[in-house]
């Protein structure tokens, strides 16, 4: 006779309550209990992970479900876990405190603590869980780690290459090689999801370089118990290398002629094919087809090789696509940043025409934020056939800055920094940042803020607030003291072209300080030539220029200043790029208030170009100009002053105008730099790898040429309270008589030299030699430069 929910009687529960176990057999008032019921009833009792055991027999009429408990987890606790913290391993596992004990989830969490540990290396850590009665059913659940060692990548081999070699595919993978640096880095540990990614990056790496037909054969890691690493294989199969044929539009839509979009296009005929330009070209075409009003349009790259010139011809079709509308938008596993974050980077909202181009650029958009680990996008069906689900599902990652930076240049000296950043404040995708800086020449401070999106629009948004304090040195005969802030805008125009605007607001002061030794120096002078007492008295104070006295006495000056900046960027690689340009003209205006008016240009282009074995050919140009407008005079602060910085082989300040006076009396020092109004500069560098060494500890040289000049001393020569001072200049300055003796001449600077470029775990370091051929008579020399620093 079938049975009613009201005839089940339960027993051996303690914990949970009878009629909790009764509505898992999911029984309608009325319904009989059918042995289907039974069954779904008692699948459903152990789903939910609360019993060991559940048994279910009819006894005397009645159906009798027999259940046994599991126990609760009092505590979760790890031991023997030093290379992870216990906050990583919870965040792993599926068992919790005050939660039932599964024996199922209980492997499951080993099993997840086990993959953890294999993706850093440790591929010999074994993981026992154990459990500790503490009585009324109640237990304490321990995971024991034997963590084992950190199993590395010995070597990376690769087979069937002969357009890249070895080295250059391995600057494109993410996984490196075990060298005596890898305390400092994870990448070197063996991940199989990292040499899948490692696979895909490859592709991408031969499609954007016209290797159309390029496939990896297998990849494979062995383990070398000898060498205490694995050698991971990747076989791949190249291909020729393919170059763009004809490249058309072709519009199946009456209303959108195919010319309105060509300008679209991102390639030529004859370029090396691409196929990152594809699918720049397919987005730009989709959106320029949505304007016209045509919202559910699709193109279609058609590519049709030509295997005899090898060429590959690439027709864009345009059509109409099915008309799918985007129901809503859902977001997963963001417990961190704020929905709306996720939902600002679609060109797409809820309502609008489905348009898979877009979603994928809002799922490119997404992962570069850097605020997620995973980041998929998924259709799910709506509830219309016309209708779709976009799914986001992210996972959120730390976002948050800790950095102690240490340096050395032989222009700053020693310097260090502490800074503290979050790039996506409170969960709002805001970034902010405060810094204190300590050198031994300089020490500052400084805080930014930047929302991405002001207004609501896809325009970045800055405040600055900053506080620099810099002291003399060998370069440099003053100190200064910087304070103020500014406001900024970067608006992107195209994926390359980037549109910034600025504001600052600043005071500066200038100050003399150190000046013992020359007072005793002074002293001793007029001892020795008593008659010459009144003259010695009248020098400038501390042996600097007249020019720089009257920056001096001017106290502290405003400056106010609004500029842009317009750049491109076509660089594979910002860090350390081998093919591409990059462009940027930047102008500044002052005189919007303040003490002072000046219109400053600045431009800079270098040009990257692969070379052979290797090697890469770098191109720089700049050059820069400012004058004074109005009624004021160009401080000497808003000059230029120029160095290695142009042209290598010469000390910081050491190309320009100088004031000689009396240089040749009282030593090279007493040539104070006054700053140049005009300046440009050309470099040709060639950049190779050092074949003896291996790829992975990041060293190469390079062989460099440089030329430029920096000119044009644009303030007085004669000041007031000077007049004792006002003898002949030496020959070679431009004024004859004056308290200023300018040496000012338009000749070309140039040099040679050799550097050696380290990519190291304390950051970029450079060493410079440079032979200056060419140079003015006043100018510094300096053959060697090191620069360098990090944060760690």
């Amino acid at each position: 006779m079938a049975q009613s929910a009201s005839s089940i009687v339960v027993q051996g529960n303690r914990r949970v309550d009878a009629d909790t176990i009764r509505s898992y057999f999911n029984l309608k008032p009325g319904e009989s209990l059918t042995s289907a019921k039974i069954d779904d009833g008692l699948k459903a009792l152990y789903a939910t992970g609360l019993f060991a055991d559940v048994r279910v027999s009819n006894q005397g009429g009645r159906v009798v479900v027999t259940v046994s408990e599991n126990e609760v987890i009092n505590k979760v606790a790890f031991e023997g876990n030093k290379k992870v913290k216990d906050e990583q391993l919870q965040g792993e596992i599926q068992s919790k405190e005050r939660g039932p004990l599964s024996q199922a989830v209980v492997q499951a969490d080993t099993t997840r603590i086990v993959d953890l540990y294999r993706r850093t290396g440790r591929i010999d850590v074994s993981v026992n869980p154990v459990t500790i009665d503490r009585g009324n059913g109640r237990v304490d659940l321990v995971f024991e780690i034997k963590e084992g060692d950190k199993t590395g990548v010995k070597d990376i081999k690769f087979v069937g290459n002969k357009a890249f070699s070895d080295w250059r595919l391995k600057d494109v993978i993410s996984t490196s090689v075990t060298n005596w640096l890898s305390f400092l880095k994870s990448t070197d540990v063996y991940d199989a999801d990292r040499v899948n990614a490692d696979q895909e990056l490859l592709r991408r790496f031969y499609l954007k370089n016209g290797y159309a037909d390029f496939r990896i054969v297998n990849a494979t890691a062995e383990m070398d118990p000898a060498g205490g690493g694995y050698i991971i294989t990747i076989t791949v199969d190249e291909g020729a290398q393919y170059k763009f044929g004809k490249v058309d539009v072709v519009s199946n839509i009456r209303d959108v002629p195919a010319s309105s979009l060509r300008n679209g296009l991102r390639m030529s005929d004859g370029q090396i094919y691409n196929a990152e330009l594809v699918e720049k070209s397919v987005e730009n075409l989709t959106i320029e087809v949505s304007k016209s009003g045509y919202a559910f349009a699709q193109v279609r790259p058609r590519g049709d090789r030509d295997f005899q010139s090898k060429q590959i011809n690439v027709t864009f079709v345009v059509e109409e696509g099915p008309r799918v509308y985007i129901e809503r938008i859902e977001v997963r596993g963001n417990t961190r940043t704020r929905d709306w974050v996720v939902r600002r980077e679609f060109d797409i909202g809820e309502g609008d025409a489905y348009n898979r181009v877009l979603v994928d650029r809002a799922e490119r958009r997404l992962r570069n934020l850097g605020y997620f680990k995973t980041v998929k996008i998924s259709n799910e069906p709506g509830s219309a056939p016309d209708r779709v689900i976009l799914v986001v599902t992210v996972e959120d990652q730390p976002t948050g800055e800790f950095s102690v930076s240490g340096g050395y240049s032989t222009s700053d000296g020693f310097i260090g920094s502490v800074s503290l950043g979050e790039k996506n404040f409170l969960g709002r995708g805001q970034y902010v940042s405060i810094s204190g800086t300590l050198g031994q020449y300089s020490q500052g401070a400084q805080f930014s803020f930047t929302e991405p999106y002001f207004m609501g629009y896809r325009l970045a948004a800055g405040l600055d607030l900053y506080w620099k304090e810099t002291s003399s040195n060998s370069y440099t005969s003053y100190d200064s003291e910087t304070i103020g802030g500014g406001i900024r805008f970067g608006l992107p125009i195209t994926d390359e072209v980037t549109l910034a605007l600025r504001y600052n607001l600043y005071s500066r002061e200038l100050s003399l300080s150190n000046c013992d030794t020359y007072t005793t120096y002074i002293a001793a002078l007029v001892a020795a030539t008593p008659s010459l007492a009144t003259y010695y008295s009248t020098m400038p104070p501390c042996g600097v220029s007249w020019a720089i006295i009257e920056a001096v006495q001017q106290g502290q000056t405003i400056t106010s200043v609004a500029g842009y900046t317009l750049s491109f960027n076509g660089l594979d690689n910002n860090a350390n790029p081998t093919s591409g340009l990059y462009a940027e003209l930047k102008q500044d205006f002052a005189g919007l208030g303040g003490d002072v008016n000046f219109i400053r240009t600045t431009g800079d282009m270098r040009f990257y170009y692969p070379m052979v074995y290797d090697s890469v050919l770098m191109l720089r140009g700049q050059a820069g100009y400012v004058s004074a407008w109005g009624d004021k005079d160009l401080l000497i602060m808003d000059n230029f002053f120029m160095g290695p910085n142009l042209v290598r082989g010469f000390a910081p300040s050491g190309i320009g105008p100088r004031d000689i006076k009396y240089a040749a009396l009282y030593g090279e020092d007493n040539a104070n730099a006054l700053g140049a109004t005009t300046y440009w500069g050309v470099s040709a560098e060639i950049q190779f790898p050092l074949a003896f060494l291996p790829k992975d500890v990041g060293m190469k040289a390079a062989v460099f040429a440089d030329a430029g000049s920096a000119y044009g001393y644009d303030g007085a020569t004669s000041f007031p309270g000077s007049a004792a001072y006002d003898t002949a200049c030496p020959t070679g300055s431009k004024n004859a008589i004056g308290a200023v003796c300018v040496a000012d001449e338009n000749v070309v600077r140039s040099s040679v030299g050799a550097s050696l470029i380290w990519q190291s775990p304390f950051g970029p370091l450079r060493f410079d030699y440079a032979i200056p051929l060419s140079k003015a008579d006043y100018d510094r020399t300096q053959e060697f430069r090191f620069s360098g620093g990090t944060k760690f």
